[in-house]
């Protein structure tokens, strides 16, 4: 098992910041470090579908974002400790969701943003932008 846990939502005003915390623990996926694996963060408001906000992508360390996301916001882990932040900045109401850390074993690029392809999920972060 693997178990994601999440920390530093909470509630800011518009053009605030926040950072995200999420750290892996467990097993991993057959023996293998978390360093090879995908890992980000996913975010679903009320009446939405969940929607990619940032990935790092486990081989060669490619970062990837959401398009509205781009320029505000910066993915960045750190394998020995098997976490990934997320710093958050310029922050809109729209932006207001629970964000959810995600890491996945493997998968084609072009499947990086899509939900379904990963494996663990965290229970979850609310973030709260007021107008």
């Amino acid at each position: 098992q693997v178990e994601l846990v999440e920390s530093g939502g909470g509630l800011v005003q518009t053009g605030g910041s926040l950072r995200l915390s999420c750290v892996a623990s467990g097993r991993s996926f057959a023996g293998r470090s978390f360093g090879g694996y995908d890992m980000g963060w996913f975010r679903q408001a009320p009446g939405k579908e969940r929607e990619s906000v940032a990935i790092s992508r486990g081989r060669g360390g490619h970062l990837y974002y959401g398009d509205p996301v781009k320029g505000r916001f910066v993915i960045s882990r750190d394998n020995a400790k098997n976490t990934v932040w997320l710093q958050m900045n310029d922050l809109k109401p729209e932006d207001t969701a629970v964000y959810y850390c995600a890491i996945r074993s493997g998968g084609i690029l072009s499947t990086i943003h899509d939900s379904t392809m990963y494996n663990y999920w965290g229970q979850g972060t609310q973030v709260t932008v007021s107008a």
